[in-house]
């Protein structure tokens, strides 16, 4: 594995062999590489994409300031991509990355190959905003145990679940190494929507999306889907927001789509 940081200031970490294939991260606690169990996570999940295409996991840039849009966002990854690659490449986001993944192939659709989106959608739903609103207001406040509670309903549906998982999240919850980073991410996500501008996103796109998804549900997905140039929509059934990446289906989808035109 290697790390470094790219041309814009975004911490990076590469492995594997073959095409290229950019992440996005999403709303992390730091801008920094992860470390430790964050790391072993973050390789254990892509390793099934690293056999087949050299995996570059992308942060976002350090000192990000209050304002900031998935744009500007969009922008930043521009920069660095252009610096490190000669050419298009196929890229990857999830959740809130998800959305800058959408922004980004709008906006520079000339350093999008193929573009893969999970957990996202066309904007936040009702209940999502609520919901993130709630967490990073909180996040905002430095009330960080509140916070992680008030994503329970994102992983439980009953009040005795959603009670229990409050108490878990509560009780694992620490300071973020960068609050101001994740609420700053966050804010552009709670501003974002790109409906309007699927027609211009050029790249086949494939997006994957959880049944039981509270922050962004199947319908808004289906509307990425529906609204690109050339996309294709594969629901999770049983899937929450945080669980489509874990879903068995998942490495396979995403392989065999990036490799679809290698391999006719």
């Amino acid at each position: 594995m290697r790390e470094g940081v790219l041309a814009g200031g975004a911490a990076y970490l590469e492995f594997g062999t073959g095409r290229p294939l950019v992440v996005f991260r999403t709303v992390l606690p730091d801008s920094a590489n992860p470390t430790g169990a964050a790391r072993w996570a973050e390789a254990r999940s892509l390793k099934p994409l690293a056999a087949h295409f050299t995996v570059l996991t992308v942060g976002r840039r350090p000192g990000l300031e209050p304002g900031v849009t998935m744009a500007d966002l969009a922008a930043h990854h521009a920069e660095e991509l252009r610096a490190r690659f000669d050419g298009p490449v196929d890229v990857l986001g999830l959740s809130t990355a998800g959305c800058l993944a959408l922004q980004f192939a709008a906006d520079h659709p000339g350093l999008v190959r193929r573009l893969v989106v999970g957990a996202a959608g066309v904007r936040l739903g009702p209940d999502g905003r609520r919901v993130q609103h709630e967490y990073t207001d909180l996040l905002a406040a430095g009330r960080y145990r509140a916070a992680a509670m008030a994503l329970a309903p994102t992983v439980a549906d009953s009040r005795l679940g959603r009670a229990l998982m409050a108490g878990v999240l509560g009780l694992t919850a620490g300071r973020p190494a960068d609050p101001n980073g994740m609420v700053a991410m966050l804010r552009a996500e709670d501003t974002f929507d790109i409906e309007d501008r699927l027609g211009e996103i050029a790249a086949p796109t494939l997006v994957l999306a959880g049944a039981r998804d509270a922050l962004y549900p199947p319908e808004l997905a289906e509307r990425v889907a529906g609204g690109v140039r050339h996309g294709e929509l594969k629901v999770y059934e049983g899937r929450r927001h945080h669980t489509v990446m874990t879903d068995r289906r998942f490495g396979k989808d995403v392989i065999d789509f990036l490799l679809r035109n290698d391999r006719s």
